[in-house]
């Protein structure tokens, strides 16, 4: 599953390592430095003070910056890391994976697993711990299985699911040898369905009306379930605060409250240093600067798994035509936007290859590299070709109509305004005229929802390792989660072809053969990802950059 974030949300989430490979698209090598001194790979590192629960204090707050946003679904195609992150506190964490991608069951859920091949077809039996129960007295038995399973197949196109990957290869749920077991089977096998059941709807909540609208800018502690739940839910300041859920059957939490408040990133950085926060991002070197070095503070950075991308909508008049998408995408220097987004932090990584998987995993592969190259007179010669003259003022017309293409810019941040500078400049040479077009953050999930613009840079937070499952979720043309719209019949045909592929090395093989096709729709570009950095109070545990893996909420606390 792909988690969306626009740049300048991002900022204030963290932006993280994830990166690339050796050769990079522009053709003079890696982001922000001689490629001779840049990794081949992004940083695959995780820093966030591992600790046993046993060695953590009962007792104390954990307080940072966040909210909720305006889909706290994550099954929901418009749903938002922020959604994710807020719905782990007190929802079901099922199952897990470690920072290197290995899976883990949580035996408060799952008792037992067991996964078997007959016949072609694979079949998984799900035991489900008999203490485990929603808030609500509703047991989290089969029907929980069958209910998040329905929701998300795609059986039902009434339900805005963010992805049916995975789900639609599963032919039934059933009861097993009680109401506590659940039985999967599936047509062929699907190795990475551990992330299909990452956690659980309730199944009151997997009814079409609830799925699309019962989580829009609400809460509903009573379908939940884990050690935590909602404490208070503030709709007016956007505050959330978590606290020990006394219907919890598993380790007590060791905190006793979890506290999002609602700040910019500007602001997150000043209450962090007059002590209010206990966590805060350094996207920049102007707040790594301010909060390097902070008595009773350290800072934690390594890897993470993020991508950004220039996304183009195909949706648009201008940008209809392929052509006009190419010359626009060659025209672009990864390079210098990687050394404005890095600039300050003693941070290199090579330009990223793929919108599937990061350099440090054995899977990737250079797709970008294999289809585009930084060369903006290239880009003049497609421009000429498709009838697109420079006018007095160098900008090409066609038409009698110019060639303007807007850029949205969510948010005020330095960064974005620097970036979308640098664009402008990049484009006008080849007579293409960007037009900045501002929006505040607050119109992040209905600009990239209801499609409203022509480019736009935003990002991804894979939440499992499993890079080929995302293939149809970024790139297949019927699906809402592909923003540019680009694709088609035939190319969604084999994109869904990949998941019929076994074996997860060969499957991501062929992933990124068909990703190498779909990128000559030239209509997204990898741009950066960036380093994970935090600052953080010291003691706190089990708290930074954790790459794939996520801390299970009783397992945060602070060191004795």
């Amino acid at each position: 599953m792909r988690a969306k974030l626009a740049l300048s949300t991002a900022l204030i989430a963290a932006i993280s390592v994830t990166a690339t490979a050796c050769q990079s698209s522009s053709g003079d090598g890696a982001a922000g430095a001689d490629a001779r001194n840049t990794p081949s790979s992004a940083s695959g590192a995780a820093d966030y003070n591992p600790t046993a629960y046993d060695k953590l204090n009962d007792g104390g707050t954990y307080t940072t910056a966040g909210t909720f946003d305006d889909q706290g679904n994550p099954f929901n195609v418009n749903s938002t890391l922020t959604a994710t992150r807020v719905w782990a506190w007190y929802n079901a964490n099922v199952i897990t994976f470690t920072p290197t991608g290995e899976v883990r069951y949580n035996p408060d859920y799952l008792s037992d697993v067991k996964v078997s091949v007959k016949g072609g077809d694979q079949k998984v039996v799900l035991t489900l711990n008999k203490k485990a129960t929603f808030n609500d007295g509703t047991p989290i038995d089969w029907t929980a299985v069958k209910a998040t399973w329905k929701a998300n197949n795609g059986s039902d196109k009434a339900y805005a699911a963010s992805t049916t990957e995975g789900y639609e290869q599963i032919t039934s749920v059933t009861r097993g040898k009680d109401d506590k077991q659940a039985v999967l089977s599936f047509k062929g096998v699907y190795p990475s369905w551990p992330t299909l059941f990452s956690t659980f709807l309730h199944p009151k909540a997997a009814k079409v009306d609830t799925f699309n609208k019962a989580y829009v800018k609400k809460a509903h502690p009573e379908w939940g379930a884990g050690p935590y739940t909602v404490g208070k839910w503030d709709t007016h300041s956007g505050n959330i605060t978590f606290v020990r859920n006394p219907k919890w059957w598993g380790k007590k939490g060791k905190l006793d409250k979890r506290v999002y408040v609602n700040l910019e990133s500007t602001a997150a950085v000043n209450a962090f240093k007059n002590g209010q926060l206990d966590y805060v991002s350094a996207v920049d070197a102007e707040s790594l600067k301010q909060v390097k070095g902070l008595k009773g503070t350290e800072i934690r950075s390594g890897g993470s798994p993020f991508e950004y991308s220039l996304r183009l909508n195909t949706k648009s008049s201008v940008l209809g035509d392929k052509a006009v998408r190419k010359a626009f995408l060659e025209s672009v220097d990864r390079d210098q936007i990687a050394r404005i987004q890095f600039q300050g932090l003693d941070y290199k990584e090579p330009l990223p290859g793929s919108a599937l998987f990061y350099s440090f995993q054995k899977e990737y592969e250079d797709n970008v590299a294999a289809v585009l190259k930084h060369d903006p007179d290239q880009a003049k010669k497609e421009l000429d070709a498709a009838g697109w003259k420079p006018g007095d003022d160098g900008i090409r017309e066609k038409g009698g109509k110019k060639l303007e293409i807007g850029y949205t810019l969510l948010g005020d941040d330095a960064l974005g305004k620097a970036t979308a500078g640098a664009l402008t400049a990049m484009l006008k040479p080849v007579g293409i005229r960007l037009v900045v077009k501002k929006a505040p953050d607050s119109d992040f999930a209905s600009i990239l929802n209801e499609r409203k613009f022509d480019v736009i840079l935003s990002g991804n937070r894979s939440m499992d390792p499993f890079g080929a499952r995302s293939l149809c979720e970024v790139y297949c043309s019927d699906r809402d989660s592909n923003l540019t719209g680009a694709g088609s019949p035939a190319l969604d045909k084999e994109i869904r072809a990949t998941s019929d592929v076994p074996d997860l090395k060969r499957q991501a093989a062929a992933a990124n053969k068909v990703e190498r096709k779909v990128l000559r729709e030239y209509a997204l570009l990898p741009l950066f990802s960036g380093p994970s950095t935090y600052s953080v109070k010291k003691g706190l545990a089990n708290v930074g950059a954790t790459i794939f893996h996520n801390p299970l909420p009783e397992t945060v606390g602070w060191e004795k």
